[in-house]
């Protein structure tokens, strides 16, 4: 429902009325006509003018669920809209890394070819963006702080902003963008239709639609949601366990006593899979290292790696060289945690674990998406992971497809929440006065 007003779910995409029949064949062909259960709930909401809150398990399929709206809409607008180089673009969406940016432009590229679609994100000269935003938008994809810098140097209006898509909104409030999140939301000025009014109109005569995604959700993206979303018209829709992995993807766990243990297992590991895979880090050092042993011991496998010292033609291309299986392996540090979308990962490797579950939500992510199966493995140093052990033990008892390992079941730091204080039976005792 749509804040109370019943919206019926999507249940084929052919239900929806394209103006481009193009569209429809090529979702016809990719997807058997068929929405993700997101986007049967997501896409009626959102083309209804409803603003949702979408919060949705890693590879469900909430890309599509917002960049299909957009389209739509831009094709039924493109001759009743002003001129879209005076007024600004008709969609905007806000994403964290210039990664997630990228795979988004492939999905609407996908659908679409002749959609004026521009990506703001760093790497790229200001300049050439510029001059590419003077010609006229239809899409703006872009990352916090290149976008603030646009608004600010008079390059970007949202005059007829019809759709506001926040994607990973908790990511970008661990980068620190919550300063610049709030003055792009500003810029709506959405903050007066929330709390004592739920109007739809704002300064510019139209308030956009905001569409607001993430796998996990938390204190700091509530207060966002809740300023800038119109309370009686917005709906919060939860697929699957939030802040877990898909039950598609099998997750295996290896105690290891050191770091080179794990530089030993990868071997073991790697000659066993069929690529594509992705293994995650946790510093651009390690990256370095790993790529140059697995060279050295691994000739055959043909490796990629990603990490955020590297400029932004060299990480397009090792995301390209996989998803184009001129890779075997890319070796990636978070850069690539969220929102890469390369087809058939059949394994992902954590040979570093995270500090943060939600990081590891992600990593995990990346394989058993859109429903096909995958397989992710963990090397786990007590010495250096204990802090993550208890979110672990947790995450994987929620998983139907994963086993709890008894080494870590057994473990101490995974019994008890980090910063919790564990009792001994006489201490809760005296405790109650029992």
């Amino acid at each position: 429902h749509g804040g109370g007003h019943a919206v019926a779910p999507l249940l084929y995409f052919s239900d929806v009325r394209f103006t481009n029949d193009s569209i429809l064949d090529y979702l016809r062909k990719r997807y058997n006509d068929e929405p993700t259960l997101i986007q049967r709930q997501v896409i009626p909401l959102a083309l209804a003018g409803y603003d949702c809150i979408g919060l949705a398990e890693t590879g469900s399929g909430k890309t599509l669920a917002y960049v299909l709206p957009i389209v739509h809409r831009i094709y039924e607008l493109r001759n009743k809209c002003l001129p879209v180089d005076q007024h600004g673009p008709l969609g905007l969406v806000i994403v964290p890394t210039r990664e997630l940016a990228q795979q988004i432009e492939v999905v609407v590229r996908a659908l679409t070819r002749d959609l004026k679609l521009i990506s703001l994100i760093g790497g790229h000269q200001v300049e050439e963006q510029g001059f590419r935003m003077r010609t006229g938008a239809e899409l703006v994809i872009g990352t916090p702080g290149r976008l603030r810098d646009f608004v600010e140097r008079h390059l970007l209006v949202f005059n007829q902003c019809q759709f506001l898509v926040l994607d990973e909104a908790d990511r970008m409030v661990d980068m620190n963008y919550e300063e610049d999140l709030v003055f792009l939301l500003d810029q709506f000025e959405c903050a007066e239709t929330i709390g004592s009014s739920d109007t739809i109109t704002g300064t510019n005569g139209k308030r956009p639609t905001i569409l607001m995604f993430s796998a996990t959700m938390p204190p700091a993206c509530e207060k966002i949601a809740k300023q800038y979303t119109r309370r009686t018209y917005t709906s919060t829709i939860r697929v699957g366990t939030i802040g877990s992995a898909v039950d598609t993807v099998q997750q295996r766990l290896f105690m290891l006593n050191s770091e080179h243990e794990k530089a030993q297992r990868i071997i073991i590991d790697l000659e066993k899979i069929s690529p594509p895979v992705i293994v995650f880090v946790n510093q651009k050092q390690t990256v370095d290292y790993l790529t140059d042993r697995l060279s050295k011991l691994m000739p055959k496998l043909k490796l990629a790696s990603i990490h955020g010292g590297k400029t932004q033609e060299q990480r397009e291309r090792a995301i390209n060289d996989l998803r184009m299986e001129r890779a075997d392996v890319l070796i990636a540090t978070d850069v690539a945690g969220r929102g890469l979308d390369v087809p058939n990962v059949s394994l992902v490797i954590n040979y570093d674990m995270p500090a943060k579950i939600e990081d590891y939500v992600h990593r995990v992510g990346r394989t058993g998406r859109a429903g096909s199966d995958g397989t992710a493995i963990t090397y786990l140093v007590p010495a250096t992971d204990a802090n993550v052990f208890y979110d672990l033990r947790q995450c994987l008892m929620r998983s139907t497809r994963s086993k709890v390992p008894d080494e870590l079941n057994n473990h101490e730091a995974s019994q008890t929440k980090p910063g919790t204080v564990k009792q001994t039976r006489q201490e809760r005792v005296t405790a109650f006065g029992v």
